[in-house]
């Protein structure tokens, strides 16, 4: 909670720091990067850097954080928090790396705002900064502890025993530890970080998620190849699918992520776009192996059949439940038969759907954007509609 005396500058200053917040953080970013380029190269996603995206969701994040504070002192962004120390737990992320981030984000709001950061100011953001940093430190401890890690050893080795084609654009990767022995459990809808040393040396790391059941001794992950290879944000896909073969060993963390699949018998909508459908089959075949009973919607959509990823294999796990059903649309018919799928953009006005639902969304933000405004229409409440985002969370949605 903010202090008393923190409170009206921070809701004074707000509206001056929101406005400068995307110059702000372009600003800490450059100046971090040129003091720690080993960050730029080894840590961050050099494309979501490229592109603005992480500039975006820093600037997004604080400016949710901070209104929070002086609007509901009392509550606290826990969706965004809990999603957030994942990411940075499957990156590896310590405590000490908040210093460096403190250093650099106070000197781009000087920079920025220059006289306006009196010394009572500089005070009140840097409480707002240390109490978001606070809440995810102690987040991102209680995952290592979680998973018995030292703060950010998370890395292992893993060797590809399996390699297939699933589409032009997508192949998939079942891996087992180098070592010999089975890989750790995770829970149904969780993703691992690989990372990959490219030709100009630096390591990158991506985030796929686990596309099949825990408990199997194995992990699979699917990897849809970004088409700018020359870019920063397609190097790690490009790599893989140019260079990644049975035998090969990556260097991936251990499970994380926060949209997993809940106990308990409720029922269950499963809605994806594109490779948004991996974390949904994990949870699918967890279903199915686990011979569930409930009630299960599951949704998707895709450009074409031949675009949409492990294709059969969704809908057989689908059909394995005993109460589920199978909902997908194509935005073409390419060449395949459709079978029952309809053509056009998802649409689940018209679908039946069970009351006390718990909702997962995964795929581009404008399909979730379009899902959840649905639902919300439907009467499902909005702490009922979970989703995940692949690459920074430009969606402050998640209220």
């Amino acid at each position: 909670m903010l202090s008393e005396q923190s409170i009206p500058l921070i809701r004074a200053t707000l509206p001056a720091v929101g406005a400068a917040l995307g110059e702000i953080t372009t600003r800490f970013y450059a100046g971090m990067f040129q003091a720690h380029p080993e960050l730029l190269r080894d840590l961050f996603n050099r494309g979501n850097q490229a592109n603005g995206e992480q500039q975006k969701a820093l600037a997004g994040s604080i400016a949710s954080f901070a209104t929070l504070l002086v609007e509901r002192p009392d509550a606290r962004p826990d969706a965004m928090l809990s999603r957030i120390a994942n990411k940075h737990a499957a990156l590896g992320v310590t405590s000490e790396q908040y210093k460096i981030v403190h250093e650099h984000l106070f000197a781009a709001i000087v920079d920025v705002l220059g006289d306006a950061v009196t010394p009572e100011v500089a005070a009140a953001w840097d409480e707002v900064y240390w109490l978001m940093a606070g809440a995810l430190i102690a987040a991102e401890t209680r995952l290592y502890q979680e998973r018995r890690l030292a703060e950010g050893d998370v890395w292992r080795r893993m060797e590809i025993t399996e390699r297939n084609e699933e589409t032009a654009d997508a192949v998939s990767f079942v891996l087992r530890p180098a070592d010999g022995s089975a890989a750790e459990s995770f829970r149904p809808g969780q993703y691992v970080s690989v990372q990959v040393e490219l030709p100009d040396g630096a390591r990158q790391i991506r985030q796929y998620s686990l596309s099949s059941a825990p408990g199997r001794g194995q992990w699979r992950i699917t990897v849809k190849r970004v088409h700018e290879p020359a870019a920063p944000d397609g190097e790690v896909s490009t790599w893989l699918h140019r260079n990644a073969r049975v035998g090969t060993v990556l260097t991936t963390s251990a499970p994380f992520g926060d949209l997993v699949l809940p106990d308990g018998d409720g029922p269950l909508l499963l809605a994806s776009a594109g490779i948004g459908n991996t974390p949904m089959l994990a949870m699918l075949d967890h279903l199915a192996a686990t011979g569930s009973p409930r009630r299960v919607t599951v949704v998707h959509a895709d450009r074409s059949p031949a675009e949409h990823a492990h294709r059969d294999e969704h809908r057989r796990l689908a059909e394995a439940l005993p109460d589920a059903a199978l909902h997908v649309w194509y935005e073409e018919p390419g060449d395949a038969d459709l079978g029952t799928a309809s053509l056009g953009q998802a649409d689940i006005s018209a679908l039946e759907l069970p009351d006390n639902l718990t909702a997962y969304l995964c795929g581009p933000l404008p399909f979730m954007r379009a899902v959840r405004a649905a639902l919300l229409g439907r009467g499902v409440p909005a702490a009922s509609i979970h989703y995940e985002v692949f690459g920074p969370d430009l969606w402050l949605g998640q209220a």
